[in-house]
């Protein structure tokens, strides 16, 4: 649960060294909401400059890459968005204590800039932090302490007045609690929001902070939110939410929070590391695939400039972009973890879903799904590849061979939605909801109750074989297949067994399937951190739940 509460650190150190209620189908959303006046209705689709160039990025790199946004055809596939990142500024404000660029990087000024990239159809966004000092700043690779700290308004209207269109607004700093760090990213919203431009607002609460990212629902505060430490050219490592991360760590991370993203609300696990050289062709095409999929924000940070054609091709698919960009805005969600064998599944406005078919592994594979479990009944179905256009027919197998870190990507369209409830379960007795331990996503993570709130480890989607779903891949489960009283009550993968299988009763019962036995607040508590258990079913107030 969101309670108890750097990479850019390490690589700015090197650069010094050099230099609600939701009844919904499966093609629903969630119970949270978008921060107010959000204008990012669709994930944004942009460009970053802190990946290629860092602290040394200048106006004329800036203008190279607005260019080259609409020479590679990216601009017509979509992309909008070109972002400076860190050190764009002049050490010292003026003698109003206003912003303005630096004058040898960018001689033009950022309003100058900004209107070279409108004029190119794009949109401008630009980087500011809510403490005193930069992270370039913090560790001392760019000079001064140009923060928006206490020049909240007067730094939004600046960035109004240039035409910025695109906020990134960086933690930078170890210190401050969660709570702080939620009030200070709320004054800049609302500072920007006072403006009448529609800015996107994308924060990141991570960056040399402890991380906060994955822990909180960040949808009413901001646009867009990271949601673990800086993506690398990596394919995968042994850190959890650590620097640095590598593509199949942020998945990790990422995946289990599909419920909580949507229109106004998404989910950042970090602009895309596509083309970079630490990367195979083929797992820059997974990674594309599966942040499509998760309806991520696609900042491509590859020298867009230089890139190859493949790799053009990757960030410019018109139908995985289509997906990404689908209005319904559902959460790509995991539907299935086998290890080295895992299936995706997001449902699209039209009542079609997106699958993909992803292998981990070393070795090429056959994965195999079936429309069930992706969230459709019924029949015959069409498979569209995201990749050639191709399309097929099946009854409701979907399988493909996958090359090692590969995805093999489908539209699946016919049939019809499988019913399915995504809501927070309230107890009657405590007014507390249910809820994964510590916002746990491990197998065989506890659940209690605790005070309710829009995060995804409260989110829990009801289907129609009777299993109740938490991250997309976790179940309710009665630990060890337990039937006696007492039994702990647990998350674990789903895996279609009785002990996971449960009746939603019109009294407010939730009666496990295998044991017989009612879903209760041990010793009838009704204070944060009481365990759940399975109880003989007595119809009192602590075995009843409310959707909420």
């Amino acid at each position: 649960m969101p309670r108890r509460s750097g990479g850019r650190l390490f690589r700015l150190l090197a650069a010094a060294a050099l230099t609600v209620t939701a009844s919904v189908t499966a093609s629903a959303q969630s119970t949270a909401t978008a921060a107010p006046g959000s204008p990012a209705l669709t994930p944004p689709l942009g460009w970053n400059s802190w990946n290629t160039f860092g602290c040394g990025i200048t106006e004329a790199q800036v203008r190279q890459a607005a260019d080259a946004m609409v020479a590679s055809g990216m601009r017509d596939a979509g992309y909008r968005y070109v972002v400076v990142d860190d050190c764009w500024f002049d050490p010292q404000r003026d003698a109003q204590g206003n912003l303005r660029a630096n004058p040898t990087k960018f001689p033009s000024g950022m309003k100058a800039l900004g209107d070279y990239i409108h004029s190119k159809g794009l949109k401008f966004g630009i980087y500011q932090v809510p403490g005193e000092r930069t992270c370039a700043q913090t560790v001392g690779t760019y000079p001064g302490a140009t923060g928006s700290r206490g020049h909240e308004v007067q730094d939004a209207a600046t960035f109004a007045t240039w035409g910025v269109d695109y906020l990134k607004y960086d933690w930078c700093s170890s210190s401050g609690t969660r709570d702080e760090q939620v009030a200070r990213f709320k004054l800049m919203r609302d500072a920007l929001r006072a403006t009448g431009r529609p800015i996107v607002y994308s924060i990141n609460p991570n960056s040399f902070h402890a991380i906060t990212g994955s822990t909180y629902n960040w949808g009413e505060v901001a646009d867009l939110w990271r949601t673990t430490e800086d993506l690398l050219d990596i394919w995968q490592n042994g850190n959890t939410n650590s620097y640095p991360m590598g593509v199949g760590n942020v998945l990790d991370v990422n995946a289990p929070l599909a419920a909580q993203s949507g229109p106004g609300h998404w989910n950042d696990p970090d602009m895309l590391v596509v083309g970079r050289p630490g990367l195979s062709l083929t797992e820059s095409r997974s990674h594309f695939a599966l942040w499509a999929l998760m309806s991520a924000p696609l900042m491509a940070g590859n020298d867009i400039r230089t890139m190859s054609a493949d790799v053009s091709a990757i960030l410019r698919n018109p139908r995985l972009l289509a997906v990404n960009q689908d209005s319904q805005g559902a959460g790509g969600r995991r539907v299935r973890d086998d290890g080295d064998i895992e299936v995706f599944a997001k449902p699209l406005a039209d009542g079609s879903v997106a699958v993909g078919l992803f292998n981990r592994g070393g070795s090429a594979a056959t994965v195999t799904t079936t429309a069930a479990q992706i969230g459709l009944s019924g029949g015959p179905f069409t498979l569209t590849d995201l990749w050639t256009g191709g399309t097929s027919s099946t009854s409701g197998q979907i399988s493909a061979s996958v090359p090692a870190h590969g995805v093999a990507a489908y539209r699946v369209s016919g049939g019809s939605p499988l019913a399915a409830t995504t809501s927070r379960l309230r107890g009657n007795a405590s007014g507390r909801c249910v809820d994964v331990d510590n916002a746990s996503t491990a197998a065989g993570a506890a659940t209690l109750l605790w005070d309710c709130h829009t995060a995804a480890n409260q989110l829990w989607t009801t289907w129609v074989g009777g299993e109740i779903r938490v991250y997309g891949d976790k179940c309710l489960d009665a630990y060890n297949q337990g039937t006696g009283n007492g039994t702990r009550v647990i998350t674990w993968p789903c895996n279609g067994q009785n002990n996971q299988k449960w009746t939603v009763g019109s009294d407010g019962s939730i009666r496990n399937v295998r044991s017989g036995l009612c879903l209760d607040a041990n010793g009838a508590g009704t204070a944060n951190g009481t365990p759940l258990v399975l109880w003989t079913c007595n119809g009192q107030a602590n075995q009843k739940w409310t959707r909420a």
